[in-house]
């Protein structure tokens, strides 16, 4: 589960000091498959400030071994963390926090997920419609989970009423949480325009940090976010699939990156069809149709390695 460190290793952080350090915090979004321990690595070269881990079912973490140390990997490097879990049971919630705890900066419950298989399980997205559950469950770690720099947050959509948003968010915060993410769009909405006027809403009726997220694709577009809502910080996934560099800066992916992704990939042993997905993320704005063509269907690691070598001289 957690390589071959010890608690006394972790150097844990308070993730609460990004936010009290007057500049806009950068995140890396849980992304189920994707958000794993060496594609954390790689962005934290790149200027990301925070990551999640991908969402994990809090009751199958609990159950089985084998889920732990399939879902949850991390290293000392790997800080600060927030690992993000789906459920929908306080107590089931509280121990697989207690089990993160000694090697995560924080956890984070998943009330934004609009997938049907969640939403059918009253995991995710439905939790926006059930306050008092949210509350409960975050008091619940609050109360069993000792240590006070440990945080416990929430990800969110809107609802269609944004009373109703406001109302979900104030009452989390009565109950201590440490920040909200708010990802501007309703259940029903995928491709939509993200409602970036109803975080402000939101971030003026809070006292506690607000993450914006939706549609960020570049820094510029985490500036644009930041001064359109005031939040306090911004949450990226696919842009940063795309180019892991983006919070550094960089336009699209630079060579860099991709060794980098290269060499942290091998090192950490990234099953093939992982190392190679995210290559081809990142190289779909800077491959031409025919590489792009060629390069997708390539099926082993020392051909992909051949083929950066040959064609960008990695």
């Amino acid at each position: 589960m957690i390589g071959d460190i010890e608690t006394k290793e972790c150097q844990l952080k308070d993730p609460m000091d990004l936010f009290h350090s007057g500049q806009v915090v950068k995140i890396c979004a849980p992304m189920v498959r994707y958000s794993k321990l060496a594609f954390r690595t790689l962005v934290r070269k790149y200027s990301c400030d925070l990551c999640y881990t991908p969402m994990i079912v809090a009751a199958d973490f609990v159950r089985s071994v084998k889920a732990r140390d399939s879902e949850f990997t991390t290293n000392k490097g790997d800080h600060p963390l927030i690992v993000q879990f789906a459920a929908k049971e306080a107590q089931v919630l509280c121990d697989a926090a207690r089990i993160v705890c000694p090697f995560a900066d924080g956890i984070d419950l998943n009330c934004g997920c609009p997938q049907r298989w969640a939403m059918a399980e009253g995991y995710g997205a439905c939790l926006i419609n059930k306050p008092e559950l949210v509350q409960d469950m975050v008091r619940h770690v609050r109360n069993q989970i000792d240590k006070p720099r440990f945080s416990v947050s929430i990800k969110i959509r809107i609802h269609g009423d944004l009373k109703r948003t406001v109302d979900l968010c104030q009452k989390a915060e009565a109950t201590g949480v440490s920040w909200i993410t708010v990802h501007g769009r309703s259940v029903e909405e995928r491709h939509q325009p993200v409602h970036y006027d109803a975080i402000k809403i939101i971030k003026q009726s809070m006292s506690i940090p607000i993450v914006a997220n939706g549609d960020i694709k570049t820094l510029r577009d985490a500036e644009k976010v930041h001064h359109l809502t005031g939040a306090d910080g911004v949450m990226v996934a696919r842009g940063l699939l795309a180019n892991p560099a983006m919070f550094a800066g960089y336009e699209e992916t630079p060579l860099k990156c991709i060794q980098d992704w290269v060499d942290i990939a091998l090192e950490l042993g990234t099953p093939f069809t992982c190392f190679h997905h995210h290559l081809m993320y990142m190289m779909e704005r800077i491959a031409s149709k025919q590489e792009k063509k060629v390069f997708n269907v390539l099926s082993s690691t020392s051909a992909v390695l051949d083929y950066l070598n040959d064609c960008y001289g990695l």
